[in-house]
């Protein structure tokens, strides 16, 4: 009697743990239910066919009104991405509305007769298509150029020259209001874009400027204080490494001019308009020479704030020190 059920309790024993096995091996993922076993085409945005009922458990579970008022809080880029997710928020995302307000607030220097009109002219009354065919400045990210140069070094034997590869970057933020944030700095992107914003400090070496945009040309000034008084003019071009991504500026002139007492005290504000009109050589300040740098003139890249994290450089090193016999 004992062993029968010895006998019995072990099989119970070894199904039990077959069980937990089984359970273990075997993921479960519930959320799959949400999605419906056929899903069929939505009708497009603005068609007169006949309606039907969408049986995907998530549509169903969504209203159109709540799936608009999320869509309607997502910037552009997310709107892109969520657009592959599946036809209904592809077709969702194609109302005008989006990319209406998108492009007012992009261009809204311009004004909304101004961007009405350039609208109709070249883009045929599709939000969407100027959206991605005209030049515009973005702003969920910064502007980064990389730049490096040599410094030659102390020499402490006779077999050797010291060489220093110096790296820095450039840092710009945009904002559709016509202002934007400037700053060289040696330190990494992710610990620059902290304090890239408008409530940073001159003491962290950020300074506001102004800039215009027309077409691809980008126009931009900043005024340094102190005893002599310097401002900055930058010319840049925009361009794109694909359609719509607006992803590089091509730094065309950086020059550096003295400005006068009188122009100094003016607001930042309107440091663009003083400047307007300046030759390339033209200083107000005698004692600040304009300079024309032709050095530090790299390519900015566009990244994003969601990647300053894992951009790639954040991998360069600041200084590099190279021994180069003698």
């Amino acid at each position: 009697m004992t062993s029968d059920y010895a006998v019995k309790l072990a099989a119970e024993l070894e199904s039990a743990s077959r069980l937990r096995a089984a359970q273990f091996l075997v993921t479960q993922r519930p959320w799959l239910d949400l999605y419906g076993v056929n899903v069929r085409p939505v009708t497009p945005f603005r068609s007169l066919s006949k309606p039907f009922v969408d049986t995907a458990l998530l549509h169903r579970s969504l209203p159109d009104e709540l799936l608009f008022e999320i869509f309607s809080r997502m910037s552009p880029y997310t709107l892109g991405r969520a657009a592959c997710v599946c036809r209904k928020w592809r077709y969702t995302i194609r109302n005008p509305v989006f990319w209406r307000h998108a492009c007012l607030k992009a261009w809204q220097l311009n004004g909304i007769v101004e961007n009405y009109k350039i609208l109709q002219s070249t883009y045929h009354g599709v939000w969407r298509k100027m959206w991605l065919l005209r030049p515009r400045l973005r702003t969920d990210g910064l502007y980064i150029s990389r730049n490096t140069y040599i410094r030659a070094g102390v020499a402490e034997w006779r077999t050797t020259n010291p060489v220093h590869i110096v790296c820095y970057y450039r840092y710009m933020r945009f904002y559709p209001s016509g202002r934007f944030l400037y700053k060289n700095s040696s330190q990494k992107v992710k610990d620059v874009a902290k304090y890239m914003n408008v409530r940073s400090a001159r003491s962290d070496s950020v300074f506001s400027g102004q800039y215009t945009l027309s077409e691809d040309k980008v126009e931009a000034a900043i005024l340094y204080p102190g005893l002599r008084p310097t401002v900055l003019r930058i010319r840049l071009r925009l361009r794109g490494t694909v359609q719509g991504a607006n992803n590089r500026m091509d730094l065309i002139s950086l020059v550096t001019s003295g400005v006068n007492d009188a122009e100094a005290s003016s607001s930042d504000d309107d440091i663009l308009g003083v400047v307007e009109g300046w030759q390339e050589d033209e200083t107000h300040n005698p004692d600040v020479p304009a300079v024309s740098h032709k050095r530090g003139l790299t390519p900015f890249v566009f990244v994003p704030f969601d990647e300053v994290e894992n951009s790639v450089l954040n991998l360069s090193v600041d200084k590099m020190d190279y021994f180069v016999p003698g």
